[in-house]
């Protein structure tokens, strides 16, 4: 990575962090600057001005987010030929890395920009809404292949459910903030989990109980 490339990459984490932390309309572009350690002309030879700052920091986070749900469910797809096996560990995998981040998850981007959408231009909300429907197709793909082996035991729309992890998690996100209680997040998508679980795995048959011998005459 070039010292161009890295300057642009410190300018968009240190701005995603204060967008998280504060929302869009309460970070400047002057604090990022300072934090930057950069001139101004050094910032806009970078972003033109804050819309365009707002469009590539809403494409990074997306990208890493990708990246993350790529690996995770990607190794439960390693890990098991089941569709709904491969689906649990990820889902597992995927709660073990929200527990790790250091002082919990920051916060969704996309939920900010939801909450103070009159101060982003159409292409970002445009983003916004591509992003979520992006997220939800891709775990309507695994639930829908994993309907295609296990009927689901009671009647479950594959669309809900799917878009049901995603509010689970931003949900989460808010619930350990307000708890200051990182696992929050954790214990809802393991929850999830456990849901997944009960409507999909097939039903256990009830064992038959077996006679006892008759005695001999």
């Amino acid at each position: 990575m070039g010292k161009g490339q890295q300057t642009r990459e410190r300018i968009l984490e240190i701005a995603e962090a204060a967008v998280l932390a504060k929302g869009f309309g309460a970070t400047s572009i002057e604090e990022i600057i300072a934090e930057a350690g950069i001139t101004k002309s050094g910032f806009f030879y970078h972003f033109p001005d804050k819309s365009e700052l707002a469009r590539h920091m809403l494409r990074r986070f997306v990208d890493h987010s990708d990246e993350l749900l790529d690996k995770t469910f990607g190794r439960g797809q390693e890990l098991s030929d089941d569709p709904l096996q491969a689906f649990l560990i990820g889902l597992k995998l995927f709660a073990e890395t929200m527990s790790a981040l250091p002082g919990g998850h920051p916060g969704c981007l996309l939920a900010t920009i939801c909450y103070q959408e009159r101060l982003f231009d159409r292409e970002v909300i445009a983003l916004t809404e591509q992003s979520s429907r992006k997220w939800g197709d891709r775990f309507r793909g695994y639930l829908e292949t994993i309907a295609a082996t296990y009927p689901p035991r009671e009647v479950a729309d594959v669309n809900e459910l799917a878009e049901m992890l995603l509010c689970i998690v931003d949900g989460g996100i808010i619930l350990s903030k307000i708890y200051n209680d990182p696992t929050r997040l954790e214990s809802q998508i393991l929850a999830f989990r456990s849901f997944v679980k009960l409507v999909f795995s097939p039903t256990v048959p009830a064992a038959v109980p077996r006679p006892y011998p008759m005695a001999a005459e």
